[in-house]
Parts: C-alpha cells; sequence; structure tokens
C-alpha cells in the first residue's frame, strides 16, 4: 500500500513521540489503532487519544513486565465461572490500573496519561498503582508478532525497534458520526493526512523483521 510510511521512518516518528496508525490484516479486525509510546506520552497527546478513539485506552507491554506489576489476566480471574475466559481474537486482557501519586479519579486524561507514563518506568513498582483502574494493560505474547499478529504485539514491538520501554498506550480509531463505527484503511488515510500521522500495517512491520533479521 502506497499510503503506509517507511518502517525507518515511522519508528524515528515513534521515538519523537508522534503517534502511528498501525493497520491490522483485512481478513482479521480490519482496523486502525493509534499507538504512542508511554515514554512520550502527555495529558493533551491522552486527550487526542482519548477523543479519536473509542475512549478505551489499552497499555500493550512484555509478559516480564505484567508480571513484576503483578497484572494477572482477567480471564483468570474468571477460570472457575460458568463465563466464556477468552476474547475472541485473543486480547490478553489484564486486571486495570491508576498510578497514585497525582491522580484523582483516575479516568481524566491527565490521570491516564499520568498512569501511563510511570507504567512505562523501568523503576515502577505494583505498590505505586491502585487495582481496578482507568488503564487497561495487554499482554503481548512472548515473541510479540512473531507470535502474533495484533495490534497488543506490532505496538510493544514498535517500542523495542525504536529503543524505548516497552509500554504503549493504544486505541482503536472510530468515526465521528452518529454510529461511532469503527475507521478502516481509507478513513485511517483521510484521518492520519488530516492529522499529519504516518500509517504502517502489521503486515509491513513483520516483513521489515524479516528483511532486517529482527525477532
Amino acid at each position: 500500500m502506497s499510503v503506509l510510511t517507511p518502517i525507518p521512518e515511522a519508528l524515528e516518528a515513534f521515538k519523537n513521540g508522534e503517534f502511528l496508525i498501525v493497520m491490522d490484516d483485512e481478513n482479521r479486525e480490519n482496523e486502525g489503532d493509534l499507538i504512542i509510546a508511554g515514554d512520550g506520552i502527555t495529558t493533551s497527546k491522552m486527550a487526542f487519544l482519548i477523543k479519536h478513539s473509542s475512549g478505551y485506552i489499552c497499555a500493550p507491554l512484555t509478559n516480564a513486565k505484567a508480571d513484576q506489576m503483578n497484572l494477572p489476566l482477567m480471564a483468570e480471574l474468571n477460570k472457575n465461572r460458568d463465563e466464556s475466559n477468552e476474547d475472541r481474537h485473543g486480547t490478553a486482557y489484564t486486571i486495570t490500573l491508576d498510578v497514585r501519586e497525582g491522580t484523582t479519579t483516575g479516568i481524566s486524561a491527565h490521570d491516564r496519561a499520568l498512569t501511563l507514563k510511570a507504567l512505562s518506568s523501568p523503576e515502577a513498582k505494583p505498590v505505586e498503582f491502585l487495582k481496578p483502574g482507568h488503564i487497561v494493560p495487554l499482554r503481548a505474547k512472548d515473541g510479540l508478532l512473531r507470535a502474533r499478529r495484533g495490534h497488543t504485539e506490532a505496538g510493544v514491538h514498535l517500542a523495542r525497534l525504536a529503543g524505548l520501554n516497552e509500554v504503549v498506550a493504544i486505541g482503536e480509531l472510530v468515526n465521528d458520526n452518529d454510529e461511532g463505527d469503527m475507521m478502516r484503511l481509507q478513513e485511517c488515510v483521510e484521518f492520519g493526512k488530516k492529522h499529519n500521522i504516518k500509517i504502517v500495517s502489521i503486515e509491513q512491520l513483520i516483513k521489515y523483521l524479516d528483511e532486517n533479521n529482527l525477532e
């Protein structure tokens, strides 16, 4: 797709705290997600993410980071109940959290940005967070895009390739209409042009990994 930004150029933008739009496969969710590194999140950027997404802001991270933060899967907490334990696309939702220091209710753009920033720190400790909260961590599969072609893994892989802490903020782009339906490729392209946001795809990222012998 000619609308896609070359990966090295996209990584440079990501490293500099810019959003990327990441498209997944047409035969999967066929959606575009706004993704930004947790290192570079600010209140205004969080507000932008909330405004143009479903508002359900998630934080992809590695299993090692999730273990460090004592973040079990939501499905594990329900395993003894008579109910479904699996997301239809295998998204690994953990229990939610808010950072204690500097937040009030946890739901504002300010509070959610603080939580993401704190969670991104290598020195973060479980005691510094309240659970449940208003940020939804997602456990990326070990092996990232080599193991699963999802936005969760793409976000963490982007952070790794950019040399950043491997925690990102992610939200699914929705149309600004009465239905609030999901943006597809052409709508994401138009949105990217309007807001000067670069677009990449998961397929493109995997090809970049293959061509450069990267994991």
